[in-house]
Order: C-alpha cells, then structure tokens, then sequence
C-alpha cells in the first residue's frame, strides 16, 4: 500500500465534494430518466444499510477480516459513482467487491469459494457460473480505473490511541464508529484521518456504556448537544481553556480527557469543520437507523429485483449494453448486466 495518503490515488481521484457528488449522481441518473422511474429505490441510507449488512454477513461466512470488508465497502460505494445501481446486479457486485478486496488486502479467497458461499445468501442472484464474477471483477477495476489502493482510518486510529490514552473501551467505541461510517458517504468525502479523530471525537465526548453508539445514540438530539458543548469549547479555547500542552504547572487543575482532546484539535490544524460535519452525519445516521426496518424498507427493492430479473432482456437493450462496453472497453463485459439472466 501507498505510505503517502496525500499523494494517492483515493485523495486525486476519489474524495469529493457533496455537491460534486450528488451532482455525479444526478448525471448517472438522468442519463436514463425512463428507468430510473420505473424502479424506484428505498431511500440512500436505508440502501446503504442493507448494501452493508449483506456484505458484512458474506464476510462472516468466509472469515473475512474487517479491512478487507470496509475495502469492498468502498468499492461497492465508489462503483456507484459511475454506473447506475438499477443497471447492474447488486449482489452479483457486492460479491465481486468482497473477492477482489480480498485480493487487495491480501487475504485472498478462491473464486469458487466465494461464489459458493454467495449463493447460500442470493442463490437468485449469484450464476453458477464463476466466469460471471469474474467479469465483474474487470469491471470493477475498469470502472474503477485501477485504482484500487484504499486508505483506512483504523491506522489513524492506532496512532491516536496512544496520543489521548485512551482505554480500551474507548478504542472498541472508536473502532465500531469508523465501521459504521462506511454506511455513509464520508469515505467519499473526509480524509481518513479526519474520520479517526471523528471516531475518537465522538467516543470521549458521548462515552455511552454500549460498545456502540448506535445501541447507545437514545436520540439524535441529546447526541448533538453533546457535540455542540463539546465543540463550543474548541472555539473558545483560544480564551484561557487549558491545552494538552499547558505541561505541569502545578497551580492548574488536572484535565479530563475531554478536555485534553478539546485542547489538542484547538491546537493542532485539524479541519474543525469537517470534524462536525462528519459527526453530524454518524449520528443522523444513527437516528435513521433506528427507524431501519428491513422487511418494510427494503420489499420493495427486493420486489425490484426480482421484477428486474424476470424482466432483463427489457432492461439492458444490445444497444445500449454495446455502447457502455465499448466506452469502458471490456470485453464480455455486458454478461454482467441483468439482461444475462433471464
């Protein structure tokens, strides 16, 4: 891997802005309005919770550990930046992205394997045929432009560790908050770095007795006062709020660890705002997910799929599907598409 971040690819080529991103959304989908009404798709958030808990379970049935599980995460997320979701086979995808992050985190797994064990999942949705994963395997990585390399911010998180002491549940905490941020679209916008200090941000100033916040989070709403006291005091620390630096003046009174985190982020050029931004959008995502019911949120994408499945010489035209591959130029690459499965 890479040592320097600000140098890689995933910096040049893979963070956005969100009005970039939603704006590369937008453009995917208008490229074919027509089906992107007659599928309808559950709201993002709730997809990506889905997406997450589908390849997480995968993960588990082969012993994956979980870097190469937020890799795959990133692919599958990256993907979409690119090509419209109701264009594509999802779990064929998801499945693609576990098996080639394998490779890339250097865990690899053997192909048949893994399309043995996605078939115990989505025997639907998964060929038999392993030739089929493999093709989307090339188009992933075309897609994708071969840039495979991804940044993690459990490595972060190790350095920060020792910097703030922090104890063992508060790692735990901090760990379990950078996975489940890959349910959102930070890793597309925030440097790892930034969502570590979030992480480590949100397990010292929230500190629930749960060994995660989505357990622990009893409303958005008390979360977000917590923050913004928290964050008040990175404003005014400038004002005679002690800093982690103060030393051992023996007239001063011992720092909390709050206190020595809120004076560390003052000092140093972290990007405040993109601290609280990120922070807002974990715990967003944590009242959202308590609202997440699978059975009724996602039916009807289910319901999409198999319609999709019934119906996939209508969805993916020759034309069409010829044109996309000689635009990406992959060989074969149309066998991927629905179409290939009725």
């Amino acid at each position: 891997m890479a040592a320097n971040y600000w140098a890689s690819t995933q910096r040049l080529y893979w963070q956005f802005s969100k009005q970039k991103l939603a704006e590369t959304r937008r453009r995917i989908e208008d490229e074919d309005r027509a089906l992107v009404q007659q599928y309808p798709l559950p709201e993002r958030r709730f997809l990506s919770i889905y997406f997450n808990q589908q390849i997480v379970k995968l993960g588990r049935r082969i012993q994956v550990r979980q870097q190469a599980l937020a890799t795959a995460q990133i692919y599958v997320r990256r993907f979409y930046t690119k090509v419209e979701i109701r264009q594509t086979n999802p779990y064929l995808v998801m499945a693609t992205a576990v098996y080639l992050a394998c490779k890339m985190e250097e865990c690899p797994q053997h192909i048949r394997f893994v399309v043995s064990e996605a078939r115990t999942f989505w025997p639907d949705f998964i060929p038999t045929d392993t030739s089929k994963l493999g093709e989307c395997e090339f188009t992933l990585i075309s897609e994708m432009n071969s840039q495979l390399i991804v940044h993690q911010p459990y490595r972060s998180l190790s350095d920060l560790q020792s910097t703030f002491s922090l104890a063992q549940d508060e790692v735990a905490l901090a760990w379990s908050i950078i996975n489940d941020h890959y349910l959102t679209d930070l890793p597309l916008l925030y440097p790892p770095h930034i969502v570590a200090l979030t992480a480590v941000f949100l397990a010292v100033v929230l500190k629930p007795t749960q060994t995660s916040l989505h357990a622990a989070a009893t409303s958005a709403a008390a979360a977000a006062s917590a923050v913004q006291a928290a964050t008040s005091s990175v404003n005014s620390s400038g004002n005679g709020f002690p800093s982690s630096s103060s030393g051992g003046n023996a007239t001063s009174t011992p720092q909390t660890k709050v206190q020595e985190l809120v004076g560390w982020l003052a000092e140093s050029d972290a990007d405040m705002e993109a601290i609280i931004d990120c922070t807002q959008e974990l715990i967003s995502l944590y009242d959202v997910w308590e609202q997440y019911n699978e059975k009724g949120d996602l039916r009807t994408f289910q319901q999409m799929e198999n319609m999709r499945f019934q119906k996939g010489g209508e969805l993916w035209g020759i034309e069409k599907r010829n044109r996309w591959r000689n635009e990406v130029g992959v060989i074969g690459s149309d066998r991927f598409f629905v179409s290939q499965f009725d």
